[in-house]
């Protein structure tokens, strides 16, 4: 499937953005401005099921990284992942060639509970996502309405396939965590610096960093843009 894309800046690099469940491209608005002005051309993509892109006949990490690999440009000078995006971009980076990945608050873990309740959250109102999200502008909370309108809730089976957590890195690499992060915990975190990754956190943000807090997650992008 080739995918949906939104477009920011026309600056001779390239830079990749790959979403979390439940969201799209536009959940990047905030940051990738900014990382446009560090002289990139910002791709970010809707996968399947999400967004503009069209729903998939199976949500699997690997046949969501195949769709990943027929649209993205080859060879991007930096490659972004958000929790699923993060697994996703994972698989997709060795084909993908690209120079530099950042892996911001992985969803590596395979989660087989409470899938149901993301399910539900489909039908979350403003005020819900609001009081869900205290931190996000609300154009944020705005952009997350909208995504959830299409998107498709059969996504979430792809959450009980995640790949686990990875041996070395394939290319230079940054893991972004949420501080704390329910998703990779200190011990993992450790493991991970033992394995040749770069592990950074943003202090007080929650899973979905770059939203919470977008100037510590562009702070926290130091020495990688």
């Amino acid at each position: 499937m080739r995918l949906a894309t939104r477009v920011w800046g026309e600056g001779p690099r390239t830079a990749v953005l790959v979403h979390g469940i439940m969201s799209d491209s536009r959940g990047w608005s905030r940051v990738a401005p900014a990382i446009a002005e560090h002289g990139y051309r910002v791709v970010a993509v809707d996968l399947p099921g999400h967004g503009a892109s069209g729903p998939a006949p199976v949500y699997t990490p690997t046949a969501l990284a195949a769709d990943l690999l027929d649209t993205l440009p080859a060879a991007p000078d930096l490659a972004i992942g958000h929790s699923l995006g993060s697994a996703v971009l994972l698989l997709a980076v060795p084909r993908l060639r690209c120079a530099r990945a950042v892996h911001c608050d992985p969803a590596w873990v395979p989660r087989n509970r409470d899938l149901d309740s993301l399910r539900a959250g489909k039908h979350a109102t403003w005020r819900e996502l609001r009081a869900a999200h205290p931190r996000w502008h609300d154009d944020d909370i705005t952009a997350e309405r909208q995504a959830l309108a299409t998107w498709d809730p059969a996504s979430v089976t792809v959450l009980q396939h995640l790949p686990g957590l990875p041996d070395a890195p394939a290319v230079p690499s940054l893991v972004l965590l949420a501080g704390p992060s329910e998703r990779i915990s200190p011990a993992r975190a450790t493991v991970l610096s033992r394995r040749g990754w770069h592990v950074r956190t943003v202090d007080g943000a929650g899973h979905t960093v770059h939203r919470d807090d977008p100037a510590g997650f562009l702070g926290a992008l130091h020495g990688w843009l």
